[in-house]
């Protein structure tokens, strides 16, 4: 159908016109380049055909609290919903879910069992044991995040679709597809807004619409029937359960046909459908709202530890009511600009040349180890901080699949694992300036440390502070999760002591001194507090020294004690504490003395052994060729600085140790033995797994020792091997399109490691120690031009840089006003450039 009046052609959408002659040019050829629409920046990724995989192909939109996955139909559009909260298991489904803890009247007990295990250890002759299952619980009504089933979109389309694309502009957060018939184009817009908390469906074309049905579904998701009505004639309402029992969730839905002839009429059918109907219209659209019973201030002992609060309908409806009526344009420029503000004016160059000719299928099939694209570098790391800005701003943080699911089980049920996952997921949050990480602090705050205050005091007979362990839900999941013999997987208390440490790295970018007063420092105080309970003398080596047992480095056998990885953490948290203590209006002097006094007697969590690694445990026991995908002993190189800044005056054994291994190293035979570790554990393939996460990870671990080529293979076989043409990370590439896994950790971790090879400021002990700001550590010859601007590193301070033919060429340093004052060299190969002392609103700048 070709519309011939003008009358009627006028009455198409404006934002439509300008690309319809471009489009129509483009479709009266045999081969087109990226689609008109698609940004000029190079922004974006593109696609000659509809998605069928959704692990591999399809595309994400999301803001934080409601998300949407698009596999571009074009008669029938399938698009995947997602409710941040909607999660099986928990107290909705289990009243007597308690958090994977012990009952509180087993206290005594499992402290005696807590000294046996640990006296068991110190008298073993290799300082291990085969289990501590006595301590784990089963995992009980544990849960998954689900997804809320799929809105159906279908068109009275008949004819073969011609010219067909689609794709995501990064630069407007959104997700397009278009195609003709008949001379006839269509234009589908998808996006969710954060500045509207609702998502939009428009359909636009060049002539009439033909009659358009939406409805939802939940049966081919596996969700149990829900009701759906017609709230109003253009109104669908869905209301239904994640399970039977379950979370109760709601859906709105509300259809506006543009056009004067435009009717939309909601259609029951039966007792629990409906759909909604389209006729006449020039252009149509839905908008959606939805949320569930979940409420996240309902986690503590006042409110039972319910999580539950009644269905948001008249919030929801309030939304509705605010969005629905907003033209599309309106609706997509304010989304646009909300999206923009959370990127916080962040920029990188990494001299790319966009490439219009190919689909970005193409590209990815084209990429080679080592050879690398730039261009398609580049739109990786713009495409992770994209889907951190779309999945992270709502109550919960990003888990392991961000804010998308397909499933109602997914994989590790796409939860919190913290010990990297959910770490790798907010490396680039702070260094690159997005405004997104209060969800995650809050959500600490509010489910974790209540019942992790219980788990302290019931399995750990320690009454200061809380704790968690390695898996995690939105329920204040912090017991360590059974079932037996999971010692690896559960055995991880110094997951709040990494993330109490992400609570200090934020006041350190950003100086936000009240936000640290109120919530920032109480977090880190209580975790710390228990490290400080925790913390018992090594009866094995009988040296002196304060260690942590029993311990698993993460996901590693043996049960042991001094675990390296976690006697780096706990030092670095005490570190923070001092660090932060002045600024937080703190007055418990006892208490940071006792934190000096207990760090000055750690295990530091520094041996060298006998093949000159550095070892992962106090007992020299690591085989050379264990190439096991964490590299838990070398949290100190990346992400934190124990090695990367180790200072022997400091960091040295207790003096009075009596271990045989009490020397105190030097900083070369440090670096030189982790480097050591970082060749033995491999690239990131092994028997254990083929992930991107450990690949992205072992990158920014190379770039810290400013080895370009081993930075830029490593990130280039992560690209090659775990990505997939949708640029969604895979977790084993080996695996079937149909059973390939998406884990978002590698799509957010590789932004943090990309950067870390082009500039570097690692935290150091004290703030009186100069901040060491590397510029081009690992600068690879494949980005020999490029630029970054607002950048952000500690001290609160902000970074633009430029380089060309290799080399540096300028950069500006600027203080924040109100920043604390502390000393500042900027190096380069190895060269001090600059030295400063800080001062709030001070700019800095370089000519190199």
């Amino acid at each position: 159908m070709y519309v011939k009046d003008e009358t009627m052609r006028r009455r198409i959408s404006a934002s439509w016109l300008p690309s319809i002659a471009f489009f129509n040019l483009l479709h009266a050829t045999t081969s087109f380049a990226s689609p008109p629409g698609f940004p000029a920046s190079g922004n974006g990724l593109w696609y000659r055909n509809p998605g069928k995989n959704w692990v591999t192909e399809w595309l994400p939109v999301g803001n934080g609290h409601l998300a949407a996955m698009t596999p571009g139909g074009t008669s029938k559009e399938v698009t995947q919903l997602n409710v941040e909260s909607l999660w099986s298991g928990g107290p909705s489904q289990d009243p007597t879910y308690n958090g994977g803890n012990h009952d509180p009247s087993q206290r005594e007990e499992l402290a005696q069992e807590m000294r046996g295990i640990q006296q068991s250890i110190f008298d073993a002759a290799n300082g291990t044991i085969a289990n501590i299952d006595v301590l784990t619980v089963p995992a009980g009504a544990y849960g998954s995040y689900s997804t809320a089933g799929n809105l159906i979109t279908t068109m009275n389309i008949t004819a073969n679709a011609e010219g067909y694309v689609r794709w995501l502009d990064m630069d407007k957060a959104l997700a397009r597809v278009s195609w003709s018939i008949d001379g006839d184009t269509y234009l589908r817009t998808t996006f969710c807004s954060n500045s509207a908390q609702a998502c939009v469906q428009h359909n636009n074309s060049t002539s009439i619409l033909p009659n358009i049905t939406y409805a939802f579904d939940t049966a081919s998701a596996g969700l149990p029937q829900p009701t759906v009505s017609c709230l109003d004639p253009s109104t669908l309402l869905l209301r239904g359960a994640v399970s039977e029992p379950g979370m109760a969730y709601e859906l709105i839905g509300r259809v506006t046909p543009e056009g004067p002839d435009g009717q939309a009429t909601c259609l029951p059918d039966g007792s629990r459908n409906a759909t909604i109907l389209v006729t006449g219209a020039t252009a149509s659209r839905i908008v959606w709202v939805g949320d569930t019973e979940f409420g996240i201030e309902a986690g503590d002992p006042a409110h039972g530890f319910s999580f539950r609060r009644e269905l948001p309908h008249d919030d929801l409806l309030a939304l509705l009511g605010a969005a629905a009526p907003q033209s599309f344009d309106s609706l997509l420029a304010s989304h646009s600009r909300s999206h923009d503000s959370l990127l916080g004016g962040f920029s990188l160059s990494l001299g790319q040349t966009p490439d219009f000719s190919k689909p970005t299928d193409e590209l990815k099939a084209a990429y080679k180890t080592d050879v690398g694209n730039p261009y398609l570098e580049w739109l990786l790391f713009n495409y992770g901080r994209y889907l951190l800005a779309s999945s992270a701003p709502g109550v919960l943080p990003a888990n392991l699949q961000g804010v998308w699911a397909r499933d109602t089980g997914n994989p590790w049920s796409a939860d919190y694992h913290a010990n990297i996952n959910l770490q790798m997921n907010y490396w680039v949050a702070d260094s690159t300036n997005m405004k997104l990480v209060k969800p995650l602090f809050d959500y600490i705050e509010k489910t974790w440390v209540p019942r992790g205050s219980e788990t302290a005091r019931t399995l750990y007979n320690i009454s200061r502070g809380w704790v968690t362990h390695n898996e995690m839900n939105i329920f204040g999941h912090t017991g360590m999760k059974g079932p037996d013999s999971s010692a690896q997987w559960a055995n991880y208390p110094e997951s709040a002591a990494w993330m109490a440490i992400h609570v200090w790295d934020h006041f350190d970018y950003t100086n936000d001194v009240e936000w640290w007063k109120t919530q920032g420092y109480p977090l880190i105080k209580g975790q710390a507090q228990f490290q400080l309970d925790k913390l018992l003398l090594d009866d094995h080596f009988n040296d002196s020294s304060l260690v942590v047992a029993p311990c698993n480095s993460p996901e590693q056998l043996p049960v042991t004690f001094a675990c390296s990885h976690a006697q780096q953490l706990i030092w670095q948290l005490f570190n923070a504490v001092e660090k932060g203590f002045a600024a937080s209006g703190d007055s418990d002097v006892v208490f940071l003395e006792e934190i000096r006094t207990k760090r000055a007697q750690m295990d530091k969590g520094f041996h060298i052994g006998s093949w000159g690694q550095l070892q992962e445990w106090k007992v020299d026991m690591d085989s050379p060729s264990d190439t096991h995908r964490h590299l838990s002993h070398l949290i100190g190189l990346f992400p934190g600085y124990a090695i990367a800044n180790y200072d022997p005056s400091i960091q040295h054994p207790p003096s009075a140790s009596n271990h045989t291994d009490s020397t105190t190293y030097t900083k070369e035979q440090i670096w030189d033995a982790a480097r050591v570790s970082l060749i033995h554990r491999g690239v990131g393939t092994g028997p254990d797994a083929d992930s991107g996460w450990e690949k992205v990870w072992r990158a920014a671990a190379w770039a810290q020792f400013a080895n370009a080529t081993g930075f830029y293979h490593e990130l280039t076989y992560a690209v090659e091997r775990d990505f997939a043409g949708n640029l969604f990370s895979v977790y084993d590439p080996n695996a079937s399109d149909a059973d390939k896994i998406f884990q978002i950790d590698a799509n957010l971790g590789y932004p943090a490691a990309l950067l870390n090879g082009l500039l570097q400021a690692p935290d150091v002990a004290s703030l009186s120690t100069p901040l060491v700001v590397n510029i081009l550590p690992a600068l690879p010859q494949a980005w020999s031009s490029g630029s970054i601007k607002g950048a952000r590193i500690r001290g609160a301070m902000t970074v633009d840089l430029r380089w060309a033919e290799g080399k540096p060429v300028s950069a500006t340093l600027k203080v924040d006003n109100g920043a604390q004052g502390r000393p500042v060299r900027v190096i380069h190969n190895d060269r001090e450039v600059l030295s400063f002392t800080s001062e709030g609103g001070h700019t800095h700048q370089i000519r190199f």
